[in-house]
C-alpha cells in the first residue's frame, strides 16, 4: 500500500483519503481496519449523533452470536463464526467487559423438534460445536426453563458493544466528527466524492464508505446510486426481568426459518441484568423507538416501496402476532412463559427499544445476508443487521479491503 501512503502525503486537494459515513460499530470497524492495513491512510468518520453507537450498535441485547443460525457459506455464517472469536479476543485485549456464557436454544412444541435438529446440522456445517439435550437435561443449565429438547451452544457470549465501538474509534486513529449529518453528496468520476454536512461543512475524499445503517439506502441515493433495496425499519421492544435470578445465561426459542428474526429470548447481560425480547414490529420512522415517533416522510417512503406491501401480504399472520405482543404486555408475557413458566407480568419492566435496519427487495424478499456493493469511488454497506455487531471486525476488514483497492486505483500514476 505504499502508493496509498504516498498519495496521502501529497494531499491533492482532498481532506482525506477515505470518508466513512456512519459511526456505528461497522463504520468504526472499517476505519480501524483501513488504518491497520495501510498506516498513513487518512480516514475521517462522519456521525450525525453526538457520540458513537447510538442506534443499532447501542440498542441490542449485547450478544456475541456463535453463527449457528446462518446459511452455510453465507457472509453471515462465515463472519459471525470468525467474528465471535475475534470479538472475545478484542474485548480481552482492551479490557472491555465480556463473558462467554453459552446459550440454550429450546424447543417447547413437538412441531419445533425438526427445526431444532436442522439447527444442529447447520451448526456442524458451520464448524460450531453444539450439544443436544433432552428435557431432563435442560434444568442442569437453566433450572427455571422448560422444554421438550434443547441444544447448548458453548461459543455464544455477551459484551459491551458501545465500549467496543469507542475503542475502535480510539484505536483507529481516524478523525471522528460527531454531529455531522450528511445532507448532500457530489461524486465526480476520476476525482472523488465531496460531502456537505448539515452545518454546511464540505469534505472531499477520494473514496467514500457508506455505513449509515438505518439510512444507508438514502445515502446511496444521495450519491446517485440505485441501491436496489429499501431499509424497512422494524422496532424490537425489550423488557428487563425484575427477578434476574430466574435466568442464568442466554435462552432462545427455535426460530422460524422464514424470518431473519430470532424470536423473544432471554439474555443475561454483562451487568447482571436480564433482558427479554425483542419482538419485531414495523417502526413508523427510521429511528422510531416508540409508537409515538412518526416521521411522515420516512413512513411514506416505506409505504411507497412495493416490497413493504408484499411483506405484509405474505406474512400478515406472523406480523399480527408480533403486533399483539407489542400492544399487550399480557400477550408478551405469555410468549415468554413458553420458555420460562415462572415469569409473571409484574416481572417485566419496560426497557429501551431498538430498531433493526432490514433491507427489503422490491419483490418483498427480506435480504437474509450482509449486502455490500461497490460503485464509482464508493462502497455501500446496504444490509448489516444482527449479527453485524458480532461480525463487525471481519466486515470492517472486507469493506476496508474494497475501499483500499479502490483508493489504490484512484491514486495509481
Amino acid at each position: 500500500m505504499a502508493q496509498v501512503r504516498t498519495a496521502s502525503a501529497r494531499g491533492g486537494g482532498h481532506d482525506c483519503d477515505v470518508l466513512v459515513v456512519g459511526g456505528g460499530i461497522v463504520g468504526l470497524s472499517t476505519a480501524y481496519a483501513i488504518t491497520r492495513a495501510a498506516p498513513g491512510t487518512r480516514v475521517t468518520v462522519l456521525e450525525k449523533e453526538p457520540g458513537p453507537a447510538r442506534h443499532q450498535t447501542g440498542r441490542n441485547s449485547g450478544v456475541i452470536h456463535s453463527g449457528v443460525y446462518y446459511r452455510p457459506g453465507s457472509l453471515k455464517a462465515r463472519y459471525a463464526v470468525r467474528g465471535a472469536a475475534e470479538m472475545v479476543k478484542f474485548c480481552a485485549e482492551y479490557g472491555i467487559p465480556h463473558a462467554v456464557t453459552g446459550k440454550l436454544i429450546v424447543a417447547t412444541e413437538r412441531a419445533e423438534l425438526p427445526r431444532l435438529h436442522a439447527l444442529v446440522q447447520r451448526a456442524r456445517e458451520n464448524g460450531i460445536p453444539v450439544r443436544e439435550l433432552g428435557a431432563a437435561q435442560i434444568p442442569e443449565h437453566e433450572p427455571e426453563v422448560r422444554g421438550l429438547a434443547a441444544i447448548h451452544v458453548g461459543t455464544t457470549g455477551v459484551c459491551d458493544y458501545v465500549a467496543v465501538a469507542r475503542q475502535l474509534a480510539h484505536a483507529s486513529g481516524a478523525e471522528i466528527r460527531y454531529g455531522a449529518e450528511v445532507r448532500h453528496v457530489d461524486r465526480r468520476p476520476g476525482l472523488g466524492v465531496a460531502v456537505r454536512t448539515r452545518s454546511g461543512n464540505v469534505l472531499r475524499a477520494r473514496v467514500m464508505v457508506n455505513c449509515a445503517g438505518l439510512h444507508c439506502d438514502e445515502i446511496a441515493r444521495l450519491t446517485g446510486d440505485d441501491p436496489g433495496m429499501r431499509i424497512v425499519p422494524f422496532r424490537g421492544e425489550y423488557y428487563e426481568l425484575a427477578r434476574p435470578e430466574l435466568v442464568r445465561g442466554l435462552v432462545y426459542p427455535v426460530p422460524d426459518p422464514a424470518f431473519p428474526f430470532l424470536g423473544v429470548h432471554l439474555t443475561r447481560g454483562i451487568d447482571g441484568g436480564v433482558h427479554i425480547g425483542p419482538n419485531a414490529v414495523p417502526a413508523l420512522a427510521r429511528e422510531g423507538y416508540g409508537w409515538g415517533v412518526v416521521r411522515p416522510r420516512e413512513l411514506g417512503g416505506t409505504l411507497a416501496w412495493p416490497g413493504s406491501w408484499r411483506i405484509a401480504r405474505r406474512h400478515w399472520r406472523y406480523g399480527a402476532g408480533e403486533l399483539r405482543r407489542s400492544l399487550s404486555k399480557a400477550a408478551f408475557t405469555t410468549a415468554v412463559r413458553r420458555l420460562l413458566p415462572a415469569v409473571t407480568e409484574d416481572d417485566l419492566v419496560a426497557a429501551p427499544a431498538g430498531v433493526r435496519a432490514q433491507a427489503v427487495l422490491a419483490d418483498g424478499t427480506l435480504v437474509d445476508d450482509f449486502l455490500i456493493r461497490e460503485a464509482a469511488h464508493t462502497v455501500h454497506v446496504l444490509n448489516a443487521p444482527s449479527p453485524a455487531a458480532t461480525a463487525s471486525l471481519p466486515i470492517g476488514r472486507e469493506v476496508g479491503r474494497r475501499a483500499l483497492a479502490m483508493l489504490e486505483e484512484v491514486v495509481r500514476p
